[in-house]
């Protein structure tokens, strides 16, 4: 059977938009293969500043904002600590607090170097700026100043992954912009990580050796060591919180006064005009005679000459 032009075209146009909807799936689906950075969770190792795996010693004037652990190291491991000033937080040393700390600081530290996909940056980060994400390189540096933009977005999470070191110049500083805000910074170190003196850092380092604070070097952060010592020398360091996001703001919505109903017009009451003739006998009205009951009955009786007049011509066509 010939198909119709009709048949055609619609199957053409079926085919048409087809194509067009697949095309633009596979448009869209590359704008959604980058994954974006997750905060690391950091379980009880949270509420610390310090925590090292051997050893923790201090020179100088020291500030620490937070807890300072040390796990499996012997609770005698803590020197120096009678310059350190701890406005808030609680020393444990070689205690159960510190061993779980210890434990959720492993989960993290794999949490941070198992995301995924990562940016490759070269070694030198200073003088760049970075938006949200994922980097990694074979090792890091900061010479001057590095600067990480949330875009507006307070939940924006930066991820640093180095295979080998992390190492600050003296006077270098981590700057944040747009809302990024330091809780949200991680930095996981294969190796070992150094802060130069007079430093200002930004995040939290997860090194699975030791970390090494030169004089005067600031951390607004947590400096969290599995297997190594961390090592102090008139520095501060301030537990991150992350400000909640503003909540958003809704319009009241305006309120409106009931327009009232107008009042009904009050009808008028005309009386009946009555039908008929009026009599001329004795002055009086005499009652009305309709004439619906007629014109009804002469209706009927034209509708009925006429239907059977039908009648009698069919007849008649049909006999001849």
């Amino acid at each position: 059977m010939k198909r119709s032009r009709f048949q055609t075209n619609a199957r053409n146009a079926r085919f048409g938009v087809a194509s067009a909807a697949a095309l633009a799936l596979l448009v869209a689906l590359p704008a959604t293969a980058q994954a974006a950075a997750t905060a690391v969770p950091l379980g009880t190792a949270d509420s610390f500043v310090v925590l090292a795996g051997t050893l923790i010693s201090n020179t100088g004037a020291t500030t620490l904002s937070g807890d300072v652990g040390l796990s499996p190291g012997a609770a005698d491991a803590i020197t120096g600590f009678s310059t350190v000033t701890q406005p808030t937080g609680t020393v444990h040393a070689a205690d159960a607090v510190a061993l779980g700390a210890q434990a959720d600081l492993t989960v993290a530290y794999l949490n941070a170097a198992g995301q995924s996909p990562a940016t490759a940056l070269p070694t030198e980060l200073g003088g760049s700026t970075l938006l949200p994400g994922v980097y990694s390189s074979g090792t890091f540096g900061i010479t001057n100043t590095l600067t990480l933009d949330a875009q507006g977005d307070p939940n924006a999470v930066f991820v640093f992954t180095a295979a080998s070191t992390l190492i600050t110049a003296s006077d270098s500083n981590v700057a944040l912009i747009n809302g990024a805000q330091a809780c949200n910074v991680f930095w996981q170190v294969t190796s070992s990580a150094t802060l130069g003196s007079g430093s200002h850092f930004l995040g939290t380092i997860l090194a699975l050796t030791s970390i090494t604070l030169n004089t005067g070097a600031t951390v607004e952060g947590r400096v969290l060591a599995r297997n190594g010592a961390v090592t102090l020398d008139a520095n501060t360091i301030t537990k991150p919180t992350c400000a909640a996001a503003p909540a958003p703001t809704s319009t009241p919505t305006p309120t409106t006064t009931p327009t009232p109903a107008p009042k009904p017009t009050p009808t008028r009451q005309v009386a009946a005009v009555p039908a008929g003739a009026v009599s001329t006998g004795d002055g009086s009205t005499a009652a009305g005679t309709s004439t619906a009951p007629a014109a009804a009955i002469g209706a009927l009786a034209i509708a009925t000459i006429a239907g059977v007049t039908v009648v009698v011509v069919r007849r008649r066509r049909l006999d001849s």
